[in-house]
């Protein structure tokens, strides 16, 4: 397996690797050369360059230079990139952004490689058309999950936390910060604070009966939204049962830098996919519960494509970079070493074949997956142009509000005028 350093962790590091030897894919006559761009954490980047080691020595005539990096550099990364006419061959993209990039023009339809270079036939109908726009099939799902409450078993054990965390309330939660910190003696607060996930708070509003963004893209979420979802974990501050401001601001924190892989908290909020990479940086035991219901509201959490691999505008050699595509969701061996750490796989075939070997925290996932399914809402249409930027100003108004520099209410005014502004400009 290629050696990881920290460079490679951070950015650049590229693995050297080969054409598909599948059946009925054309042979080259020389070597040829694809960049795959993905945002990674030290989990993820372990396994994807286990597969371009394996796809390599399969392959030995395409070339792949594999670049990772963390989320929150990913997509700053990615537009420039993309305004730079210098995309990566294949790139991985999520749901919140496969409109805009789209609409940019930046990534290329699929539809033309199903059933040839692209053997998706098979695979669950919901994951692939969760990747369609405007009828095309644009994106490639590589796993499907939801949010997730990833909690430490021990300390909610030795606090004696009994909450069903599947159909746990908010109340809930914020009885169980204030049971954790206490029983701890505040050695252990009872969770991060998500004040500046937007991702939560998007929950938050679905809980109030309504999207985040309207079907025309405008925003939809209410100033009493945002005020309500500041002010619940300001209250929690006040506590003391919630992770300090100075941790708070930290946008975008790493997985290993989190309240539970630390152990400064026995809650923080990923996504289903990131179970793994959360258990490997965790000392304890983790397990998983839903987002908090509102009492009496709406599902606030949804089933959505984890995240996708897409043929970009740049993409010179398309027979290549689809060998590889196909190589990554029905190769045996390259399924195996992915396992669920990017998701739940869409294509039942592989779903089984993974099943026998999967270790304790992969059945974790897949038993949340599965007792989720009747508690979450639809999926929700895609964020307009503008989503990152939107994301962007949440995180920034909402850090004057955990600072103490603003009150939840005006912050969530100024929030609401901004988001709509930068949407409006975005078209």
């Amino acid at each position: 397996m290629t050696k990881l350093t920290r460079r490679g962790l951070l950015g650049t590091a590229a693995a050297g690797f080969a054409a598909s030897a599948l059946t009925g894919l054309p042979a080259y006559a020389q070597a040829k050369t694809i960049r795959h761009y993905w945002w990674g954490n030290p989990e993820r980047d372990k396994r994807t360059f286990a597969v371009i080691d394996v796809f390599q020595k399969a392959n030995p005539t395409i070339k792949v230079s594999g670049e990772t990096i963390g989320w929150g550099d990913y997509w700053t990364k990615m537009a420039t990139q993309t305004a730079g006419r210098n995309m990566a061959d294949l790139v991985q993209m999520d749901y919140r952004y496969l409109f805009e990039y789209v609409r940019r023009g930046a990534l290329k339809p699929l539809d033309e490689y199903v059933g040839k270079s692209l053997m998706i036939q098979d695979f669950d109908k919901g994951p692939i058309s969760g990747g369609m726009v405007d009828g095309k099939l644009y994106a490639l799902n590589i796993g499907s999950n939801s949010q997730v409450i990833v909690h430490n078993t021990r300390v909610f054990k030795e606090a004696g936390i009994d909450a069903d965390l599947i159909n746990w309330t908010w109340d809930d939660f914020a009885k169980a910060s204030e049971q954790i910190t206490q029983k701890t003696g505040g050695k252990v607060k009872g969770s991060d604070d998500l004040s500046l996930m937007i991702e939560v708070f998007e929950s938050w509003t679905r809980q109030n009966g309504h999207e985040f963004y309207d079907k025309d893209g405008n925003v939809a979420a209410t100033v009493d939204d945002v005020a309500s979802y500041w002010q619940f974990w300001e209250d929690l501050r006040k506590k003391d049962v919630v992770r300090p401001k100075e941790k708070t601001v930290i946008l975008d924190i790493p997985i290993v830098e989190s309240g539970v892989a630390v152990g400064d908290t026995a809650m923080s909020h990923f996504w289903s996919n990131q179970l793994v990479g959360i258990q490997a940086a965790a000392k304890d035991k983790i397990g998983a519960a839903m987002v908090p219901h509102k009492k009496g509201g709406k599902p606030g959490q949804f089933i959505k494509p984890s995240m996708f691999m897409s043929l970009s505008r740049d993409a010179k050699d398309t027979d290549a970079a689809m060998a590889y595509m196909n190589a990554w969701v029905t190769d045996p061996e390259i399924t195996k070493i992915l396992g669920l750490e990017r998701g739940i796989p869409a294509s039942p075939k592989v779903r089984a074949a993974l099943q026998p070997g999967l270790n304790d925290v992969e059945k974790l996932s897949v038993a949340y997956f599965d007792a989720i399914q009747t508690k979450v809402g639809d999926l929700p249409l895609p964020a307009p142009k503008g989503a990152g930027e939107v994301r962007d100003a949440f995180m920034r108004i909402g850090t004057d509000v955990v600072l103490g520099r603003a009150k939840a209410k005006d912050a969530a005014t100024q929030f609401v005028d901004d988001a709509q502004a930068i949407v409006e400009r975005a078209r």
